[in-house]
Order: C-alpha cells, then sequence, then structure tokens
C-alpha cells in the first residue's frame, strides 16, 4: 500500500520553519521565517531531521524531496508523464503477482468482472478524497483570510499552511461538519494514521514471507534446503541494515534499484505464463461464495493506492491534469487495471489450482532465466522494504519520541532501537504466518479495505452535511452506502476467512 509524504513536512531542522513558496502563490518572508520561534514546532508530531540524518549531496536541500514508499522523489513539479511513472511505480508491486491467487479464488469470469468493479470503485473513491481535500483546502485560506491573528500567528499558519494529506483531510472533514462529529476529528486523523502504519508493518511481513519463499526455492533448487522460517531468520541481517538507513540518497538507490527490478521479473513472468496456456474450459469460471472473501482482500490489496494521490496530484505542474477525464488517475489506473487483470487471468489460466500466492513461485526450478527473475524481483522487495518501514517509522517515532523522554536524550540510539525492535515485530508476525497468500488477503481485507472504501464515503457524507441549506441528494446516499456495504461485508468476511484459513495452517 503505497503512501507518499514530504520530506519538508517530516524532515524540517528541529525548531526551524522552512522558508518557500507553498502550493497557493504565498510567498514567505526569509527574515519573518528566522524570527519563528522554536516553540512553533515543538511537539508538532512531525518526523524531525536530527543530527544522525546527514545530507549526502552538496548543494542539494533534502528538505524539499518528497519520500513515497517507491522512492525519494526531487521536489519539482512533475509533468504528466512523471506523475503517471510515480502513479505506476506506486500501485505495481507484491500484489500484482498475488493476482493469480485471487482469480483462483474467484474463478475466471467471476474475478475479471470483479477486479473491473474494484478497480472502478478505488477510482472513484480516490476522485472522493482529492474532491474533499481541495474543499478542506479552500475552507482553510477562507479561514486564514478571515481569522483576525497577530502577526507572528498568521506567519506560522502561512508557513505551516500546506495542502492536506489523507488523514488531515478526514481530520479537517470532521472538524468543519456538522456539530455532533466535530469532537471526532482528532480520533479519526489519528485512525488514518493507524491504518496507514498497519498496513505498512503489514507490507512488511508480506515483504518477509514474499522474499524467504522466493529464496527458498533458489536454494532448494541448489541443494541448500532450509526451512522457511529459517530463510526468513537469515533476512534478518540485511532487512535490518537497509532499515537503519536515514541518509536519503541511500533509499533513493534502493527505490531506483528496486523498480528496475521489478519491472524486468513483471515482463518475464508474463512470458512464463503464455506458454503453452491450456483452454479455459479447464479453469473454474465462477469461484466458490466461500472463497470470494479471500479474492476481495487479495485484489482490494492490490488496488490500495489511495493514500498516493493527494501527494502526486499536489506535486504536479498543473494539478488539474491529475483528475481531468483524460487525466493521470484516470488513464494510469485504466491501464494497471486492465493490467491485473490480465495477469491475474493468464496466471490462473497457466497454473490453475495450483497457483502461488506469488506466480513466481510457480515458474521453473531448473531455468537458469525462471531463477533469474526469482532473485531480482526477490532483491527488489527486499530493497523496497526499508521505504515501506519508513513511512510507518515517520508515523510512530514522534509519538515515541514526544512521550519518553530518553528518546529526547538520546534520539540517535532510541531511534536506531525502535527501528530494530519494529524490524523484529514484523519479523515475528511473518514467522507465525508462513503462508503468502493468506497473509494478503488478510492485510488487504483488513487494513486496506478501510482506508480505500471506508474513508472516502464517510467523509463525503459529512461534508454533504457541512452545508445547512442544503440535504445530499438520494443518489449520493445510496452510492455510499453500497460502497460502504461492499467494504464492510469485504472487511468482516475477508479478515474472517483469512484468519480462519491462517489458523487451520498452523
Amino acid at each position: 500500500m503505497p503512501v507518499a509524504v514530504s520530506v519538508e513536512e517530516y524532515h524540517g531542522p528541529l525548531g526551524v520553519f522552512r522558508p518557500g513558496q507553498d502550493n497557493h502563490g504565498l510567498e514567505h518572508d526569509d527574515v519573518a521565517m528566522r524570527e519563528l520561534p522554536a516553540k512553533a514546532i515543538e511537539g508538532d508530531g512531525r518526523y524531525h531531521v536530527h543530527h544522525h540524518h546527514h545530507r549526502e549531496r552538496p548543494g542539494h536541500d533534502y528538505a524539499e524531496d518528497v519520500i513515497t514508499v517507491q522512492g525519494v522523489q526531487p521536489h519539482h513539479k512533475t509533468s504528466y508523464a512523471e506523475t503517471m511513472v510515480h502513479l505506476f511505480k506506486g500501485n505495481i508491486g507484491t500484489g500484482c503477482y498475488a493476482m493469480g491467487d485471487a482469480f483462483k479464488n474467484g474463478g475466471l469470469l467471476m474475478a475479471t468482472l470483479l477486479t473491473v468493479f474494484l478497480g472502478f470503485v478505488c477510482v472513484h473513491c480516490q476522485r472522493v478524497l482529492m474532491d474533499c481535500a481541495n474543499l478542506m483546502a479552500k475552507r482553510q485560506r477562507q479561514e486564514q483570510a478571515q481569522g483576525p491573528w497577530r502577526r507572528e500567528e498568521a506567519e506560522v499558519k502561512a508557513v505551516a499552511h500546506k495542502p492536506p494529506d489523507f488523514a488531515d483531510t478526514v481530520g479537517l472533514c470532521f472538524e468543519y461538519g456538522p456539530p455532533s462529529v466535530r469532537r471526532w476529528a482528532p480520533a479519526m486523523r489519528a485512525a488514518v494514521n493507524l491504518f496507514i502504519c498497519v498496513t505498512q508493518l503489514g507490507f512488511c511481513c508480506i515483504y518477509f514471507v514474499f522474499i524467504s519463499s522466493n529464496f527458498k526455492q533458489i536454494a532448494d533448487q541448489y541443494g541448500f534446503v532450509l526451512d522457511v522460517h529459517l530463510h526468513m531468520a537469515l533476512l534478518l541481517v540485511p532487512i535490518v541494515l537497509t532499515s537503519i538507513i536515514t541518509k536519503l540518497k541511500f533509499l533513493s538507490y534502493c527505490s531506483m534499484t528496486a523498480m528496475v527490478f521489478m519491472t524486468f521479473g513483471i515482463g518475464i513472468t508474463f512470458y512464463y505464463a503464455l506458454q503453452d496456456l491450456p483452454s479455459p474450459s479447464e479453469r473454474h469460471l465462477v469461484g466458490r461464495l466461500d472463497q470470494l472473501p479471500l479474492f476481495f482482500g487479495t485484489a482490494i490489496f492490490a488496488f490500495e493506492g489511495i493514500a498516493l494521490v493527494l501527494p502526486l496530484q499536489n506535486e504536479m505542474q498543473h494539478p488539474h491534469d491529475f483528475r481531468k477525464p483524460f487525466g493521470v488517475l484516470n488513464v494510469g489506473m485504466v491501464i494497471i487495471v486492465s493490467l491485473f487483470t490480465v495477469f491475474g487471468f493468464v496466471g490462473y489460466l497457466k497454473w490453475g489450482e495450483a497457483v502461488e500466492g506469488s506466480m513466481t513461485l510457480n515458474l521453473p526450478d531448473n531455468e537458469i532465466l525462471a531463477g533469474l527473475v526469482k532473485v531480482l524481483i526477490a532483491t527488489g522487495v527486499l530493497l523496497g522494504f526499508a521505504l515501506q518501514f519508513f513511512v510507518a517509522i515517520m508515523i510512530m517515532w514522534p509519538m515515541v519520541e514526544s512521550r519518553v523522554e530518553i528518546a529526547r536524550r538520546h534520539p540517535f540510539r532510541c531511534e536506531m532501537a525502535f527501528r530494530v525492535a519494529m524490524v523484529l515485530v514484523t519479523f515475528l508476525i511473518a514467522e507465525c504466518v508462513p503462508k503468502l497468500s493468506l497473509f494478503i488477503s488478510l492485510i488487504g481485507a483488513f487494513c486496506s479495505s478501510a482506508l480505500a472504501l471506508m474513508f472516502p464515503p464517510v467523509i463525503e457524507l459529512i461534508v454533504a452535511y457541512s452545508a445547512p441549506e442544503r440535504t445530499p441528494s438520494r443518489w449520493l446516499l445510496l452510492k455510499n452506502a453500497g460502497i460502504l456495504l461492499l467494504a464492510g461485508l469485504g472487511f468482516a468476511t475477508g479478515t474472517y476467512e483469512s484468519v480462519s484459513k491462517i489458523i487451520q495452517e498452523l
């Protein structure tokens, strides 16, 4: 599940706001900026640079970079094509390789129809989130323009103002909503961050299982037969080493290398899947009813890139190009939905009931090219672990640091210890659930369904009820009720079926 955050938001020097120009053309006075008191950001809950976060590129201001779980991108306004590439990078990953297993649970015909339908619903929810974020940003600007502040307070608010992210958008919708829901604003903002953290750490657990499963097949082929749990333990060393990286340059290199490996891996896996395809009549066209929740969890895991849309839109040279009818979002998601549908269809058609949670595990064991694919993809996922992990750390570590005295006195040692401890947590969870397909379905049903399908219709309804002079249309109520029903059923049944199957595997 991809997330993107501004390094400026989380990595400014301690006690100092950064000068610059925001997305609304409000230029800030450098002198006034230097006069802002350090207390302006004390306890603000953001992830700040300490002395151990060295910057490695002379003349480059890393505080202006944008960190995504797919890479560290220089802070410059992106073009249509660049944003399209970032959208692909943020949505195509381990979930793509699991679509064969999703089609096994849904059936060739049913899974094809449901994949296209879920893709349409997810894109609609992403557009709802963008609409609400734009409304909240406009509301903030109006309040700032009308508010009778002192000069220092106005400067602090102007500097701090940024286009709202996912959590801020949800919190602001509740804050500006009907009086009965306003008290829930902090809790809803925290809930979004909690689901993002759980999702990111869930991805890290999945990465442990994914990497160890692929490396085990390679090792077994050459006679080094070890249990998959031992492979996970051996992975601890490289994963811990990459997870304690705080130098943004190295994270960027890891991301780029991982993307190259994953791209080659998808192409070669497609090549193998298309060889000697059987007749569709040999496969189930419609899956069993008790397997559909597993399909839902896996599919929504693959599609859940909703936290990426706001950063990508905000970083474009022309943000309107992201959401227009033939904009980045619509065109990009049509390609992504088509890729997932074809990849899942071909994977299940090729390998049938034997298709694995990652289609790389179905590639032949005795061919050099197939072995190379497994190494490339497993290494790419290994290099991407640190960025998935980094997003969760940026949310969790400030809360720990603000509450633990020793963490404030020894930020470097305590942060490194916290990072290692969280890696160990993901490792222990992965050791308990070594079945890749069930783990993906569980994370998708439990976390991704909430982020992708629950929060957007809720905040759209709250915004609709915020205007006292009009009431929501019947169509709006029915549409959002349908999405919430789909999300609720997928959340409950997908989580239950995944947990039940996992317990049976133990």
